[in-house]
């Protein structure tokens, strides 16, 4: 499979490219109206941090525009864009000492902005940890906690940041009332379905749409309430009560002074694969609807579409099927080594043995675009129909590892992995499926 490894990690490789962060930030902070009496704040956080920060940091210099301060927290260290902005790393996908350090930072800078001041703020996923850290009257372990339980939880990332966003110092719109009365113009790399801005990072300089009510239910739903701290619970039922302030709704006069968008997303990474492959000569789909829900359930998905294409394709016919979105992992237990994506691959690889000679001629890459799947040093896996068989050959019941959530070791064990290392971006996961009738 060596061949159609190439031409699928090529086409991976065109999915970060297409998002083009760094042209895509530089334009943004180009649109920003600036004004000599204003002096810029920087803040960058997430997974792209670094590229939008030093894009943005190019950009403001050709406006001459001059950099009071700011700071780069992202998952690995890297050189400040400018002399004026700090970098910290933060932890992820669980906020710790890092975390709460860099978050501790933001509050120092912010208590030197000046009324005339402006704030450039740069989101992009993993936000929500990197910077976490907890409201006042909880602990630093309770909220750890907390974002172990929700990421083990199965929830989709709209219902974990939801519940997220409650007890995080600068989720939920807190930022930007920090920041207020200052012009801030917030400029997202979207990782969720549908772009939401108050999802993506937590929401840090947008209202946040629910109510104390919603969490408390949705927490309920979930059989998380019973098992997150005691801390978090009054902080609910003391928001409830009114005792404790809601989270900045829309309207909030702190939000008059913000502009917020999305400035690239999973679409720009599905069509830059889409364009790629069909110059390469495939015949060429990209699924429009988003793929979410169960890994192991929409790895089965994958397989029976590439299977139903080759069923009626053209003998020499070479097609290309693009999907994106990012699936969930229910687990009940400690994490183990695995991840969405690389889960997602090996359930279509378990399809695809299955169907024997059908399936002859069908390959998939399933794999996060910032480089990393779950906990692991992999970003997803590739895999065909004889990859079930060879696990086995090798010693592992991949059967057993698929129920177990352990995906990684049986995947290793073939060399099926695919590990591109920290990509500089996170705008979701793709899954490129390639059939040669």
């Amino acid at each position: 499979m060596s061949g159609t490894r190439e031409q699928l990690i090529d086409l991976y490789t065109a999915a970060i490219a297409g998002a083009n962060i760094d042209t895509l930030t530089a334009n943004a902070v180009a649109s920003v109206p600036l004004e000599r009496r204003h002096r810029v704040w920087v803040f960058a956080f997430g997974k792209a941090a670094h590229v939008m920060a030093a894009a943005a940091v190019t950009t403001l210099h050709r406006a001459l525009a001059e950099i009071a301060g700011g700071i780069v927290v992202a998952p690995e260290s890297g050189d400040a864009p400018a002399g004026t902005i700090s970098t910290m790393v933060g932890d992820h996908p669980v906020p710790g000492r890092r975390s709460f350090a860099a978050s501790a930072r933001i509050a120092q800078l912010i208590s030197q902005k000046r009324g005339a001041d402006l704030g450039i703020v740069l989101i992009s996923g993993g936000s929500s940890s990197l910077i976490g850290a907890p409201l006042r009257g909880m602990s630093e372990a309770d909220l750890a906690q907390l974002y172990e339980l929700v990421l083990s939880a199965g929830l989709d990332i709209h219902e974990m940041n939801a519940i997220r966003k409650r007890f995080s110092y600068w989720s939920g719109g807190r930022l930007a009332l920090a920041l207020a009365p200052a012009p801030t113009h917030c400029f997202a790399v979207s990782d969720v379905p549908g772009d939401d801005l108050a999802t993506i990072g937590s929401g840090p300089c947008v209202p946040d749409p629910m109510r104390v009510n919603q969490v408390v239910d949705l927490l309920k739903r979930t059989a998380l309430f019973g098992k997150i701290s005691p801390s978090l619970r009054q902080h609910l039922q003391d928001t409830g009560r009114g005792a404790i302030p809601e989270t900045p709704k829309p309207g909030h006069p702190a939000f008059a002074h913000v502009t917020a968008r999305v400035i690239a997303n999973n679409a720009s990474a599905l069509n830059a694969v889409a364009t790629t492959a069909r110059r390469s000569g495939f015949t060429t789909t990209v699924h429009d609807q988003p793929m979410v829900g169960d890994a192991t359930a929409a790895g089965a998905r994958v397989a029976e579409a590439l299977l139903a294409i080759q069923a009626s394709a053209k003998a020499g016919s070479a097609h290309c099927v693009i999907w994106g979105g990012e699936t969930t992992v229910a687990l009940h237990g400690p994490a183990p080594a695995g991840g969405r994506c690389q889960e997602l691959a090996l359930a279509a690889a378990q399809h695809l043995a299955n169907a024997g000679d059908r399936a002859r001629g069908i390959s998939a890459l399933a794999a996060g675009t910032d480089g990393r799947d779950g906990s692991t040093d992999a970003a997803g896996a590739v895999v065909d129909a004889s990859t079930w068989t060879a696990i086995t050959n090798a010693g592992r019941d991949p059967a057993a590892a698929l129920r177990a959530h352990e995906s990684y070791d049986a995947l290793a064990s073939v060399n099926a992995l695919f590990k591109p290392g920290l990509t500089g971006t996170n705008v979701m996961d793709v899954v490129i499926g390639l059939v040669r009738a």
